[in-house]
Protein backbone atom coordinates (compact mmCIF):
# COMPACT_ATOMS: atom_id res chain seq x y z
CA UNK A 1 0.00 0.00 0.00
CA UNK A 2 3.22 2.41 0.77
CA UNK A 3 4.19 2.43 -3.00
CA UNK A 4 0.53 3.32 -3.72
CA UNK A 5 0.67 6.32 -1.40
CA UNK A 6 4.13 7.73 -3.33
CA UNK A 7 2.09 7.21 -6.63
CA UNK A 8 -0.49 9.33 -5.42
CA UNK A 9 1.67 11.82 -3.63
CA UNK A 10 3.93 12.66 -6.41
CA UNK A 11 1.02 12.44 -8.80
CA UNK A 12 -0.81 15.47 -7.06
CA UNK A 13 2.50 17.45 -6.38
CA UNK A 14 5.18 16.13 -9.15
CA UNK A 15 3.45 14.65 -11.89
CA UNK A 16 6.96 14.73 -13.77
CA UNK A 17 8.40 12.22 -11.33
CA UNK A 18 8.46 8.61 -12.47
CA UNK A 19 8.80 6.05 -9.85
CA UNK A 20 11.12 3.45 -10.81
CA UNK A 21 10.63 -0.30 -10.02
CA UNK A 22 13.49 -2.93 -9.98
CA UNK A 23 13.21 -6.56 -9.83
CA UNK A 24 15.92 -7.05 -7.19
CA UNK A 25 15.46 -5.43 -3.63
CA UNK A 26 16.87 -1.81 -3.21
CA UNK A 27 16.77 -2.11 0.47
CA UNK A 28 20.18 -1.12 1.25
CA UNK A 29 22.35 1.55 0.03
CA UNK A 30 24.49 -0.75 -1.42
CA UNK A 31 22.01 -2.43 -3.38
CA UNK A 32 20.15 0.88 -4.56
CA UNK A 33 23.36 2.27 -5.49
CA UNK A 34 23.67 -0.72 -7.59
CA UNK A 35 20.39 -1.18 -8.70
CA UNK A 36 20.04 2.75 -9.96
CA UNK A 37 23.99 2.78 -11.30
CA UNK A 38 24.75 5.76 -9.03
CA UNK A 39 27.83 6.72 -5.88
CA UNK A 40 26.01 5.46 -2.76
CA UNK A 41 26.66 8.39 -1.17
CA UNK A 42 23.64 9.23 -3.98
CA UNK A 43 21.20 7.59 -2.49
CA UNK A 44 19.02 9.68 -0.04
CA UNK A 45 18.24 7.54 2.68
CA UNK A 46 15.73 8.16 5.01
CA UNK A 47 15.70 8.17 9.03
CA UNK A 48 13.06 8.44 11.06
CA UNK A 49 14.02 9.38 14.62
CA UNK A 50 12.47 9.94 17.63
CA UNK A 51 13.70 12.82 19.92
CA UNK A 52 11.24 13.22 23.31
CA UNK A 53 7.86 12.65 21.83
CA UNK A 54 8.21 14.24 18.20
CA UNK A 55 9.15 11.60 15.70
CA UNK A 56 11.27 12.98 12.43
CA UNK A 57 12.67 12.15 9.38
CA UNK A 58 16.20 13.20 8.24
CA UNK A 59 17.00 12.85 4.86
CA UNK A 60 20.75 12.23 4.25
CA UNK A 61 23.50 11.10 1.70
CA UNK A 62 23.75 7.24 1.70
CA UNK A 63 27.45 7.36 3.49
CA UNK A 64 26.53 9.79 5.72
CA UNK A 65 26.17 9.09 9.00
CA UNK A 66 24.41 10.87 12.46
CA UNK A 67 26.47 12.88 14.26
CA UNK A 68 25.08 12.20 18.34
CA UNK A 69 26.66 15.68 18.92
CA UNK A 70 25.09 17.55 15.60
CA UNK A 71 22.03 16.05 16.06
CA UNK A 72 21.74 16.98 19.96
CA UNK A 73 23.08 20.38 19.08
CA UNK A 74 20.07 20.99 15.97
CA UNK A 75 17.16 19.52 17.94
CA UNK A 76 18.08 19.64 21.90
CA UNK A 77 17.78 15.99 22.47
CA UNK A 78 19.44 12.55 21.43
CA UNK A 79 17.63 11.19 18.78
CA UNK A 80 16.21 7.36 18.75
CA UNK A 81 16.10 5.68 15.72
CA UNK A 82 12.32 3.80 16.03
CA UNK A 83 12.08 -0.04 15.11
CA UNK A 84 10.75 -1.25 12.11
CA UNK A 85 7.11 -1.72 13.75
CA UNK A 86 7.26 1.86 14.46
CA UNK A 87 8.68 3.35 11.45
CA UNK A 88 5.68 1.54 9.21
CA UNK A 89 3.31 3.02 11.55
CA UNK A 90 4.74 6.61 11.15
CA UNK A 91 5.37 6.52 7.75
CA UNK A 92 3.22 3.67 6.14
CA UNK A 93 6.12 2.51 4.45
CA UNK A 94 8.78 -0.93 5.18
CA UNK A 95 12.49 -0.33 6.49
CA UNK A 96 14.10 -0.44 3.10
CA UNK A 97 11.28 1.81 1.19
CA UNK A 98 11.31 5.04 3.60
CA UNK A 99 10.52 8.02 1.65
CA UNK A 100 9.95 11.34 3.10
CA UNK A 101 6.42 11.10 0.00
CA UNK A 102 2.99 9.98 0.66
CA UNK A 103 3.22 10.22 4.82
CA UNK A 104 -0.12 9.61 6.17
CA UNK A 105 0.56 12.30 8.59
CA UNK A 106 2.42 15.19 8.50
CA UNK A 107 5.79 14.57 10.04
CA UNK A 108 8.89 17.92 10.54
CA UNK A 109 11.42 16.61 7.50
CA UNK A 110 15.24 17.54 7.43
CA UNK A 111 17.35 17.30 4.39
CA UNK A 112 21.19 17.09 5.70
CA UNK A 113 23.55 18.79 3.98
CA UNK A 114 25.72 15.63 2.84
CA UNK A 115 22.90 15.72 -0.02
CA UNK A 116 24.04 18.85 -1.43
CA UNK A 117 26.91 17.58 -3.11
CA UNK A 118 24.68 16.24 -5.72
CA UNK A 119 22.17 18.01 -8.08
CA UNK A 120 20.48 14.71 -8.00
CA UNK A 121 19.68 12.04 -5.67
CA UNK A 122 17.78 8.92 -5.26
CA UNK A 123 15.43 8.39 -2.26
CA UNK A 124 13.13 5.43 -2.08
CA UNK A 125 9.57 5.40 -3.28
CA UNK A 126 8.03 3.22 -0.34
CA UNK A 127 8.91 -0.17 -1.63
CA UNK A 128 12.15 -1.92 -0.60
CA UNK A 129 12.11 -2.07 -5.01
CA UNK A 130 11.10 1.34 -5.89
CA UNK A 131 12.89 4.79 -5.85
CA UNK A 132 12.96 7.97 -7.62
CA UNK A 133 15.60 10.35 -9.18
CA UNK A 134 14.95 14.14 -8.13
CA UNK A 135 17.06 16.71 -8.14
CA UNK A 136 18.59 17.55 -4.53
CA UNK A 137 16.35 20.60 -3.80
CA UNK A 138 13.14 19.63 -5.14
CA UNK A 139 13.51 16.81 -2.98
CA UNK A 140 13.88 19.39 -0.02
CA UNK A 141 11.36 21.89 -1.66
CA UNK A 142 8.51 18.99 -2.56
CA UNK A 143 8.96 17.64 1.27
CA UNK A 144 9.15 21.11 2.77
CA UNK A 145 11.92 20.08 4.33
CA UNK A 146 14.19 21.95 6.44
CA UNK A 147 18.38 21.75 5.32
CA UNK A 148 20.50 20.88 8.51
CA UNK A 149 23.86 19.60 9.20
CA UNK A 150 23.32 16.52 11.66
CA UNK A 151 25.68 13.93 9.97
CA UNK A 152 29.51 13.02 9.58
Amino acid sequence: MSLETVRAFLSAHAPDIEIIETAESSSTVALAAAAHGVDPAQIAKTICLRVGEETMLVVAGGLARLDNRKFKHTFGGKGRMLGPEEVAEATSHPVGGVCPFGLPRILPIYCDVSLRRFDEVVPAAGSTNSAVRISTERLAQLTGATWVDVCQ
